[in-house]
């Protein structure tokens, strides 16, 4: 009994031992493919039949072992790489993942980098570099921190200040805190300005149809590749209508948008639809009932009323025009009669004394 006992302690631990060389070891017929990068393990071990027909309990718990060694064989990979502490000695071990080789699909197309802005471009070409400043600083006069720019930032606003400095050679007539505003109200509107410039150069940008890159480990779909030959075709000046032909290459030559040209019903074909075609024709033509285009009934009514308008406007201009000849006029006329009468008021005598002055 003795023995029958040893025996069975021994084989007992043999199997504990081999547990726990099994949670850590995992055989696999084939090799599995990994993507660090994306942390992704490829199987291509085929699973047991058996195991996985109907839903059971056997099922869900051969589903989970698989998954269970197929993860440990992943996190043995990650080991193997690399390794070095964040923020010291005393941080987390971390290892930085290579570049991953799948390409994942995603439900929506990648967002597109955001322009620079014009200080970003004078920045990058005097090759001037951000420092991080602290958001807080220390105010002497009110003893606390407080935030560096903006409201209640340190050292308060200078246009509500108390007191304000006259700069040398200003004016001391000049109200230094209405100047101190409108500088303020003036820096204010030079910053929004130049917000809606970066706005509009980034719509601008944004609109610009970029050509598609290709990624650079090769997996490409047949859309993309089409689309980036396309637009390679078409850089040309003559739009790509010198270029040869690829061979399975449509023989109309592309545009730059990428749309189809329009196609017309061929001469021969489809008697059917011709004769539907030319019935409803005749239909129409043979109606006493005109068909209305609403389209164009509206836009002829707009021309007419826009017509009418204007001829009204040159109507009242006219009529402002002559109005103000006929004053011309009439002042004109006023100030001759009031000359001719007095000429008319004058005395007989200084006539003729200056005729005797004149023959004397």
């Amino acid at each position: 009994m003795a023995a029958v006992r040893v025996e069975e302690v021994l084989a007992a631990a043999e199997e504990q031992e081999a547990e726990k060389r099994r949670s850590v070891t995992v055989e696999k017929e084939l090799e599995l493919e990994f993507d660090l990068g994306n942390l992704l393990a490829l199987d291509r071990n085929p699973p047991a039949a058996a195991g996985l027909r109907g839903a059971g309990p056997r099922r869900e718990a051969l589903l989970r072992a698989l998954a269970r060694d197929n993860t440990q064989l992943l996190v043995a990979q990650l080991w193997e790489l690399p390794a070095e502490r964040a923020g010291g000695a005393g941080g987390p071990l971390v290892a930085r993942l290579p570049e991953p080789a799948f390409r994942l699909p995603r439900e929506k197309p990648p967002p597109r980098p955001r322009p620079p802005t014009r200080w970003e471009q004078f920045a990058r070409l005097k090759g001037i570099r951000r420092r991080k400043r602290t958001s807080l600083v220390w105010d002497e006069q009110a003893k606390e921190w407080r935030r560096r720019w903006g409201y209640q930032r340190a050292g308060g606003d200078p246009a509500r200040a108390w007191l304000a400095e006259v700069p040398a050679g200003a004016d001391p007539e000049e109200d230094q805190f209405a100047r101190l505003r409108r500088e303020k109200r003036e820096r204010v509107a030079r910053n929004e300005l130049n917000r809606l410039r970066n706005l509009a150069r980034a719509h601008r940008a944004g609109t610009a149809v970029p050509a598609a890159p290709l990624h650079p480990t090769g997996h490409q779909s047949r859309e993309e590749l089409g689309h980036v030959a396309r637009v390679a075709r078409v850089s040309t000046a003559s739009l790509g209508r010198f270029q040869p032909r690829l061979p399975k290459e449509p023989v109309e030559p592309p545009s730059r948008s990428g749309g189809k040209k329009r196609r017309f019903e061929p001469l021969l074909g489809n008697l059917a639809a011709e004769r539907s075609r030319q019935l409803e024709l005749l239909r129409d033509m043979g109606s006493k009932k005109p068909v209305l285009d609403i389209t164009r009934a509206v836009n002829k009514q707009l021309r007419q009323e826009e017509a009418e308008a204007a001829a009204a406007k040159g109507k009242k201009q006219s009529q402002r025009g002559k109005r103000g000849r006929r004053q011309q006029r009439t002042g004109r006329n006023s100030k001759k009669s009031g000359a001719r009468r007095q000429q008319q008021q004058r005395p007989a005598g200084s006539g003729t004394s200056s005729g005797k002055r004149k023959k004397a």
